[in-house]
């Protein structure tokens, strides 16, 4: 695999987010910078997102199984962000958000560089195969609508007390935000429930030594937005509640996925 794909990658994936940045600082929801405009970062963001899926595919899957080590992990994590938020952002307003993500997803295709895989690739079967695609779709929407919560908040705090000004102004309206936000959460929702179902038919001991810790904190992260989005259909529950909720819920999953995978690769050496 060509070193220079995930060096250009990286390279897209700061450029892109030091031009969102630049339209948070000028207050600006129209267009990024002059020359480049929205359809000129979007073109960049899409490159290196293919750069970054060349070599996560090089490295993770190999003729003799998935090598599905904790950066490994981590990069096919942070590829999956940045595509369906790019996704998502054809349609919807949702590209300032990469700000923080874009950043994320060069770190972590710089740390599988840096510090490869185990070399010790396994064959998943199908059912297996499945249920980790549905817990990565999950992981990365309710992802993206975790940071979606943090600028919610940030926005809701600056309206309140009066200062719709700086980089307030080129967000979307409140009421879209939280639309956005609950959608995402739902469509995540949906992708969790699978995964932990399909966790329950395919694992064979779901709460056996290894992998009872992320099954408790999945299914603790499950009824946080259950919770979550029953309140906020019987309740109404919105705003500064909803991003609690929405936090509170992402971290038990980055508990669940990556804390158990980290604490036992890197830590315990297994």
């Amino acid at each position: 695999m060509p070193t220079i794909f995930p060096v250009i990658a990286i390279l897209l994936y700061l450029g892109a987010s030091a031009l969102l940045a630049t339209q948070l600082w000028q207050g600006s929801r129209d267009s990024v910078v002059p020359v480049v405009g929205r359809s000129g970062l979007l073109a960049g963001w899409s490159l290196a997102v293919v750069f970054h899926g060349v070599t996560i595919y090089g490295d993770a899957f190999t003729a003799t199984g998935i090598d599905m080590g904790f950066f490994n992990s981590l990069s096919l994590a942070a590829w999956l962000i940045a595509l369906l938020l790019l996704v998502a952002s054809l349609r919807h307003p949702l590209e300032l958000l990469g700000v923080i993500l874009l950043p994320f997803a060069g770190l972590a295709l710089a740390l599988e560089l840096a510090f490869p895989g185990p070399g010790a690739p396994t064959t998943l079967p199908p059912g297996l195969q499945i249920h980790i695609l549905l817990s990565l779709l999950a992981y990365s929407l309710l992802a993206i609508a975790a940071i979606q919560a943090i600028l919610l908040a940030v926005q809701n705090h600056q309206l309140h007390h009066h200062h719709p000004g700086g980089f307030i102004r080129a967000l979307p309206p409140l009421a879209m935000m939280e639309g956005m936000l609950f959608q995402i959460i739902g469509l995540g929702f949906v992708f969790l429930s699978a995964s932990l179902l399909t966790g329950f038919i395919y694992l064979q001991d779901l709460f056996g030594q290894h992998v009872v810790h992320k099954t408790v904190f999945s299914i603790a992260a499950w009824g946080l937005f259950a919770t979550l989005l029953f309140g906020h259909w019987r309740f109404g529950w919105r705003g500064r509640l909803a991003s609690r909720w929405t936090l509170g819920g992402f971290a038990a999953l980055v508990v669940a996925y990556f804390g158990s995978k980290l604490v036992l690769e890197l830590v315990l050496g297994r």
